[in-house]
């Protein structure tokens, strides 16, 4: 295996990691607006948190296709092809979430506007929860032939330990949109949010439980990396018990970055369990490694070299963003009232 072979394995797996940490709350405050608020007015106001940036931080997950397209576009044959059922229903989630946010606006109040609300809802809690599966299926093993081709059963998809993955990916999910809302909002919506986060996060410690016991038997986690796994769970445990502590006594910046780095901890626990495979293979069937998933030295090379000239404008770019749109939102009859906060 190459050093840029490592170097793009790597990227790949920090792109997803960026897009969960700022996706993920994306999908939170959209499961919120029908999970949260208790009234139109609270809905938009909760909407408008993400307004700004949420199609920004979509990009996240089109760059890491891109660039697993270009680096081992064999791995993304295997992946795109094998779970192309799961990645359909992902895109709908995207699809029927990234219209609602234009067409509930153009809708008057009513029956409508309600069924955009939904929408927006089921479409923030089904690509989470499928990405939930997907990655869960990628590392517990599918069986696959000596081509790469996917040869898998409806239980190979839908299983146990993949429904777990796919409810803890949701929940943390959440947990980072309430965080967030929390951070953006003022007036009864942001009580309401921290209150919500208090309760979720003792549903959270079981099924992290689960989850932790499921990895230990259905992955060989443990076994080909038993230190790096250890580490990533015991840090995936801490920061959602500072987050819940952080809920508690209401530092909210800290909670929503203690939040996020859970999902990008659990990324990287995936990605390391990985290593140095791109797609595990069932017992019996066969390994897709990078050294031989990869595009030419001379493709990564130049792909290198491209991504370390555009990556500080993109960096640059959403982070002036987020200062821009910094203001926390607050329920139009607060505003009105000239309430300050």
């Amino acid at each position: 295996m190459s050093t840029l072979q490592l170097l793009w394995f790597v990227l790949i797996g920090i792109l997803f990691s960026g897009f969960f940490f700022l996706e993920g709350f994306d999908f939170g405050v959209g499961m919120s607006v029908q999970t949260l608020a208790h009234d139109e007015e609270e809905k938009e106001q909760i909407i408008q948190t993400i307004g700004p940036v949420w199609d920004g931080n979509e990009v996240w997950l089109l760059t890491a296709g891109g660039a697993m397209f270009a680096s081992f576009p064999y791995w993304y044959a295997s992946l795109f092809s094998g779970f192309y059922l799961i990645l359909f229903i992902i895109l709908v989630g995207l699809i029927i979430r990234g219209v609602s946010f234009e067409f509930r606006h153009r809708m008057p109040d009513g029956k409508r506007r309600r069924m955009w609300n939904w929408t927006l809802s089921i479409g923030s809690f089904i690509v989470p929860f499928f990405f939930g599966v997907l990655f869960i299926d990628l590392v517990q093993g599918m069986p696959i032939d000596v081509n790469g081709n996917v040869m898998a059963s409806f239980t190979d998809y839908i299983n146990v330990f993949s429904v777990v993955g796919g409810v803890a990916l949701t929940l943390l999910c959440y947990l980072h949109g309430l965080n967030y809302i929390t951070l953006k909002t003022e007036g009864p919506v942001r009580e309401r949010a921290r209150n919500y986060a208090s309760f979720f996060y003792w549903v959270l410690y079981i099924g992290l439980v689960v989850f932790a016991a499921l990895l230990y038997f259905k992955t060989d986690f443990f076994d080909n990396h038993f230190v790096v796994t250890l580490l990533l769970v015991v840090g995936i445990v801490v920061m959602t018990v500072v987050a819940n502590v952080s809920v508690f006594k209401k530092k909210e910046m800290l909670a929503f970055i203690a939040s996020g780095l859970t999902l990008i901890l659990l990324v990287a626990l995936l990605f390391s369990g990985l290593f140095p495979r791109v797609m595990i293979g069932s017992e019996g069937y066969y390994d897709i490694l990078i050294k031989d998933a990869s595009s030419s030295p001379y493709t990564l090379k130049t792909m290198t070299w491209l991504s370390l000239t555009i990556l500080p404008f993109v960096l640059a770019y959403t982070s002036w963003s987020y200062y821009v749109f910094r203001k926390r939102i607050k329920h139009p009859a607060i505003a009105a009232a000239g309430y300050e906060g």
